[in-house]
């Protein structure tokens, strides 16, 4: 059983463990030692989000990671993907994100990629786990590691987003509001959009330490929505705050999803030969409707279990090249090793230059069927187990047949069962996600 290591990494309240900065300390140390292979110098690569209390947790890793032989080489403030990008291109051993993604800035996490930009396999979280529990294998005096930050980390990764596009490719004259979420990204993304060309409307570029997703952000777009009306803007564009992941906002104000994103670059890149594997990556949350608009295109579907190293997984199996979740991670692996909020981004507003149509005409691909979640708390047990909410899950499964889906699954972030419903009817999809969700609630009562 994973003690530490959740979906997407190790993630928690600060200061509360496992985000302490002496679990912290002994994540390097574990790290590190299961990453010192070979005989050449180990260097780990550490960037982090805006939050206050990345400064705590780099300064342990630190020490974690020196201590055990690395040299450790700090980028600062710095989108996700940038940091998986900077660990692959300096030959690194190990790249560290500290971040806590979407949650609010008193939560933080500690997110891992291997020497090759990819987050790691459960193969490799279980074994770091193991060591974090033994006596860390400590470097001699004269091999302990040094520590160096690098400046230009942040114009490195500007270029390589830029030059996934065609040198033709520019924004002059789309009108664009960002939302940085006071995030890794609040500097980069809008110098992305704004060398290329864009009339830019920046928010949520003003991180303090503790505003990161705050009433912004891919999590609460109202004050993008609002702004992209108010300004005229032809469309928007919400980042998390770590910058792996996106919302878009239409210039009606109408909110555009992952599912709906991943359906339009899907089949774009399908029409123009781009598009390798026959079809799109997702997770079982992604709705019917973008399975039913890419089996019209003659596209398949892949589903696989909730995180989007999983959609990665799948995507290097089968040769996929397009991937992502309904909540906005976006993979485009011909260009990036995770997901990507503003790469995604420009190759959306690739599509609306090159296609002069109106986002809101272009954005939406198909219509999603009726689609409720819904969560229920537990401190403990397990309810899926127990047999009556077995039965109300068969009960669903066999009512919505063919024409619907049924997902339960413990959350592998929080002490929740999700309970998620779909198909063509509403009212019959909400009545099937309640009687789950009672059947949950009197288990763990």
């Amino acid at each position: 059983m994973r003690k530490f290591f959740g979906t997407d990494g190790i993630r928690g309240l600060t200061n509360q463990s496992p985000m302490t900065a002496e679990v912290a300390m002994r994540v390097g140390m574990a790290a590190g030692a299961h990453f010192v292979r070979g005989q050449h110098k180990h260097r780990v690569v550490i960037g982090k989000d805006t939050r206050l209390s990345g400064y705590m947790i780099e300064n342990a890793l630190v020490a974690g990671f020196t201590s055990v032989g690395m040299d450790v080489v700090q980028v600062g403030p710095m989108p996700t993907p940038a940091v998986a990008m900077l660990t692959q291109s300096m030959r690194a051993d190990l790249g560290v994100m500290i971040s806590a993604s979407h949650n609010p800035f008193h939560d933080n996490g500690i997110k891992l990629f291997g020497p090759d930009g990819y987050k790691l396999s459960d193969e490799d979280e279980m074994q770091i786990e193991a060591l974090l529990g033994a006596s860390p294998r400590l470097a001699a005096p004269d091999q302990i590691g040094r520590a160096k930050r690098i400046e230009d980390a942040r114009g490195r990764y500007i270029h390589a987003v830029k030059q996934s596009l065609p040198g033709d490719i520019r924004l002059d004259g789309l009108k664009m509001v960002i939302d940085c979420a006071n995030g890794a990204a609040y500097n980069s993304a809008p110098t992305v959009f704004w060398e290329l060309g864009a009339d830019l409307i920046p928010l949520g570029v003003e991180p303090n330490g503790t505003n990161i997703n705050d009433r912004c952000g891919s999590t609460a777009p109202a004050a993008l929505q609002d702004t992209v009306v108010a300004s005229g803007a032809h469309v928007g564009v919400a980042l998390d705050g770590d910058a792996d992941r996106l919302i878009i906002v239409d210039e009606k104000g109408a909110i555009v999803d992952g599912d709906q994103i991943m359906g339009l670059i899907g089949a774009s890149w399908a029409r123009q030969g781009r598009l390798k594997g026959g079809g799109v990556v997702a997770t079982v949350m992604s709705n019917l409707g973008l399975e039913r608009f890419l089996k019209g295109e003659g596209l398949r579907l892949e589903r696989t279990k909730v995180g989007d190293r999983y959609v990665l997984e799948r995507m290097r199996q089968g040769g996929f090249n397009v991937g992502g979740e309904q909540s906005g991670h976006m993979i485009l692996s011909d260009h990036a090793t995770t997901g990507d909020g503003t790469l995604a981004a420009l190759h959306v507003l690739a599509e609306l230059v090159r296609t002069g149509k109106a986002a809101s005409e272009l954005l939406h691909q198909f219509d999603a069927v009726p689609q409720l979640l819904k969560n229920v708390r537990f401190e403990k047990g397990a309810p899926l187990e127990d047999p009556a909410v077995k039965a109300a899950i068969a009960e669903g499964e066999a009512e919505l047949a063919n024409r619907g889906r049924l997902v339960i699954r413990a959350s592998g972030t929080e002490p929740l069962i999700r309970v998620m419903a779909e198909g063509d009817d509403a009212a019959q999809v909400e009545r099937i996600v309640d009687m789950v969700c009672d059947a949950v609630r009197k288990a763990v009562s």
